[in-house]
């Protein structure tokens, strides 16, 4: 008998991210209408009224599933279900982990990949430039969902292998932000900025792309290989700059 499906609610935690990311968009949207622009143009406050939070994480090795390869490789009708929530809103880490394996002479695999849910239009595979060696497979840096010309692979699940044409990507470095933190810093949708990162292996990272939506939360994601370069859980800050 197959397991019943248990849905989690969104814990306490991100629900309280969520609600004072929009008491912050409220407040500076309040202070952009009123005519108000001495705190534009200075990153981290408009007129002292509205301060984003930025945070920068680590994105490890994940995959993203379309319904009709996940009913491939768990079984027909399968639901991811959730082991942990994310930072952004609605987004979470499965319960379910699959193996991928490079196509082509090598044939090497990384087992316990997990999936990131919800599930998504096509899949795609987030690798770091060590995994992507690991696996044998030469995957070129793009933004979440330009796969088109990108090396495939092989994924196992427990139920069946799905055989991607293309797909395993390294994700471009990108910040979310919402409007309000998008006009605090004077940035715009699609554009590249850099992140510096304090620490006793001080970095700057050029070309993080601005993801700007009303429903995104203030956040950097790194890969692995980047997030270790500049020894990122030991940080003592992190600032964005044009």
């Amino acid at each position: 008998m197959d397991r019943p499906q248990v849905k989690i609610p969104m814990p306490r935690e991100q629900l309280e991210r969520v609600v004072r990311q929009i008491v912050r968009e409220k407040l500076g949207e309040e202070l952009l209408n009123a005519g108000d622009d001495r705190g534009r143009g200075r990153p981290g406050s408009l007129d002292g009224g509205y301060t984003p939070n930025l945070v920068v994480n680590i994105s490890a090795r994940h995959l993203h599933v379309c319904q009709a390869d996940l009913d491939k490789l768990f079984g027909p009708g399968s639901q991811l279900t959730v082991f942990r929530w994310l930072y952004q809103p609605g987004e979470f880490a499965a319960e379910q982990t699959v193996t991928v394996i490079g196509l082509g002479g090598r044939q090497k695999a990384i087992q316990n990949v997990r999936i990131l849910g919800p599930v998504r239009a096509a899949t795609q595979v987030e690798v770091s430039l060590t995994d992507a060696f690991a696996l044998g497979i030469d995957a070129p840096v793009r933004a979440s969902g330009k796969i088109d010309g990108t090396p495939g692979c092989l994924i196992v699940g427990p139920k069946g292998v799905v055989e991607l044409t293309s797909g395993v990507i390294r994700a471009q470095r990108h910040v979310h932000m919402s409007p309000a933190d998008a006009e605090v810093f004077g940035f715009r949708d699609g554009q590249g900025v850099r992140l510096n990162v304090y620490s006793d292996c001080p970095m700057t990272f050029s070309g993080v792309v601005c993801r700007v939506d009303p429903k995104f939360l203030l956040e950097v994601h790194l890969d692995t290989d980047e997030g270790n370069a500049c020894n990122l859980v030991n940080a003592t800050g992190v600032e964005l700059s044009a």
